[in-house]
């Protein structure tokens, strides 16, 4: 007899485990199923989390209950805040990461949970019977879901390029999943092919870093979490280095030989993470590109050469590297390669991420047609969520593009047609401000504790926080004081403190040096306090161009418009618009690649060539 559970998740990859765990703590019985133990919470590609846009993403999982954000703090090796000299709205963290301890801490909070089984095998068949879904291994073992998360990464049908070789693999040389791809195929969905790559992986001792530029981390007081005590470490430095037009020749030279120009690669790639092939193709008059040494753990040596994904033969990746600076003498551990698998069609998907006709079945990762970890991990809480929501009768649960990044990503992946790789960006967020990483607990919290993911004393902290951010706000906005010292103001003239924070031309360090806090916070505390206070009158713009938005959806375009005097747009969103020719504002939003800013951009454009917003 088939043992039964509430939530099957397949795959232990980022978004399998957030999957597992959200139901988990939300009350379900859980069975993760993963092709290999050792997989699970595995980095295939770059050993870091976070990044612009992404960093966002970890801060959201978190505040929400995930796992992500305090794994992240627990094994990282380096962190350090992006964008600093920025505005707040770009600004976030990216860490450097023990994978091999990011692995161990991970599995640790699955295999401590009580409701989560974790099983060795491939998936080969998911049947749905009735309400519920039997779950096939390989072995012929069954097993019964009421609901079922398929979260496979790039193992559904996974293929490996290295120059002419090519053969079924997951990545880093693990077991493909070559069965269930059919099966998904037999339930109608129609599965298409993505590619993506990483890097040679290097022996650290073999490289030569008094030809590199340290990057070192920085001195920091918070991490991604919200809910653990931040551990200050001595951090590990990662090394900047460049190619040259020795390494561009040595690659033009062999780009026969490249996987992705030979015409064995079908899988469409990543736009934003391209390999050093492709850069050299498009690039053509770059005389350089960065290259980042970073490293894989605290005590391996072995390192990651971020930049130089590739398809090459593996002697033509050693001949390249070898002219690079530092790399003269480099070993190669492990040969760069690309890879290729299956992914749904993103109309496939509900917001709640349940595939439409099949219910019960959930999809959250690279299958949905997004690349990186973070983006995984976010669909897979989300996914893990509705799974739980499913079986427990209640509410499905989604975010609006204004309440997060989540929203914001699965909201592009359900309903715009992506035809490659999807990699969330701030420039994809139209409401990005409000979206600051710092204030993702205080947008999110709530309906983290409401789900039952966050504990109550850590939701007591956090209202705790809250009103210590509130009464902060409250105090600057009616403290009066002298602007004199300030502003160098004849006679005695009577501002807020809140008055002053938003003058553009005044540094808030030299208002609070002067009149401090009223309440002890934290200094990401005050950040908040001061962001909230300097850019609250961009904030309601942000909320008055949502509802503008919203009217504009049916605003038509002129078919003869020339998308090269457009102010502002990116260069993907002028290239897409040019070939589609969007006959409206709505059939534009919905065009891959065309971000909510380029809609702002475009939007300004006929309103002031037409001389009136309609």
């Amino acid at each position: 007899m088939a043992q039964k559970f509430d939530v099957i998740v397949i795959g232990a990859g980022h978004a399998g485990c957030e999957a597992a765990l959200a139901s988990a703590k939300m009350g379900c019985r859980v069975l993760l199923l993963t092709i290999n133990l050792n997989n699970i919470a595995f980095m295939p590609c770059n050993p870091s989390i976070g990044g612009p846009g992404k960093g966002n993403l970890v801060r959201e999982i978190d505040a929400l209950g995930g796992a992500m954000g305090r794994v992240a703090d627990q094994t990282y090796l380096q962190m350090r805040e992006l964008n600093t000299q920025k505005g707040p709205a770009v600004r976030t963290l990216r860490s450097q990461n023990d994978k091999h301890k990011y692995q161990e801490y991970m599995r640790c909070i699955l295999e401590k949970n009580e409701r989560i089984t974790i099983r060795e095998g491939e998936v080969t068949t998911i049947d749905p019977v009735g309400n519920e879904w039997n779950v096939v291994l390989a072995t012929g073992i069954v097993y019964q879901g009421k609901t079922v998360v398929i979260a496979s990464g790039t193992f559904l049908r996974g293929h490996i390029h290295i120059g002419t070789v090519n053969f079924p693999s997951g990545p880093q040389g693990q077991r493909p999943a070559e069965k269930l791809s059919a099966c998904l195929e037999t339930l109608g969905l129609r599965l298409r092919r993505f590619k993506t790559g990483t890097p040679a992986r290097v022996r650290w001792r073999s490289l030569d870093l008094s030809k590199m530029t340290e990057q070192s981390g920085d001195d920091l007081n918070h991490g991604f979490s919200f809910w653990i005590p931040w551990q200050k470490r001595p951090s590990m430095s990662c090394w900047l280095t460049y190619t040259n037009e020795r390494t561009h020749a040595i690659i033009r030279e062999n780009l026969h030989r490249a996987a992705l120009y030979s015409g064995s690669i079908t899988g469409i790639g990543t736009r934003y993470c391209p390999s050093i092939e492709g850069k050299i193709v498009n690039f053509p008059d770059r005389e350089r590109h960065q290259v980042f040494i970073e490293p894989e753990g605290a005590n391996v040596d072995e390192a990651y050469v971020a930049g130089l994904s590739s398809s090459l033969p593996e002697e033509v990746q050693e001949a390249f590297l070898r002219t690079i600076p530092g790399l003269e003498r480099v070993e190669i551990v492990r040969p760069g390669y690309a890879i290729e698998y299956d992914v749904l069609p993103v109309q496939s998907l509900s917001l709640t991420l349940e595939v439409f006709k099949l219910p019960g079945l959930f999809c959250a990762g690279q299958i949905n047609g997004t690349s990186g970890y973070e983006e995984a991990a976010a669909q897979g809480l989300i996914a893990g969520i509705n799974a739980a929501c499913y079986v427990l009768g209640r509410e499905p649960f989604t975010l609006r593009r204004d309440e997060a990044y989540i929203g914001v990503l699965i909201d592009d992946l359900v309903n715009k047609v992506n035809n490659e790789p999807y990699r969330i960006m701030t420039s994809r967020a139209e409401f990005r401000l409000s979206l600051r990483d710092e204030t993702a607990d205080l947008r999110l919290a709530d309906y983290g504790h409401k789900l039952g993911l966050l504990t109550e004393e850590e939701y007591a902290s956090f209202q705790r926080k809250k009103e210590r951010i509130e009464a902060e706000i409250k105090n600057m906005e009616n403290k009066k004081v002298n602007s004199r010292e300030i502003l160098g103001d004849e006679g005695n003239i009577s501002y807020s403190i809140a008055d002053l924070l938003r003058r553009p031309q005044i540094n808030p360090k030299a208002v609070l040096d002067k009149y401090p806090p009223a309440y002890v916070i934290s200094q990401e505390e005050l950040d908040t306090v001061i962001n909230t206070i300097r850019y609250d009158g961009y904030i309601k713009r942000e909320k008055e161009l949502a509802e503008r938005l919203a009217r504009s959806e049916a605003k038509r375009i002129p078919q003869d418009l020339d998308y090269q005097q457009v102010p502002n747009l990116s260069s993907e969103a002028r290239e897409k618009l040019e070939k589609v020719r969007p006959v409206s504002i709505g059939q534009a939003q919905r065009i891959s690649g065309v971000s909510p800013a380029d809609v702002t951009a475009l939007l300004f454009y006929l309103q002031r060539k037409g001389g009136k917003d309609d």
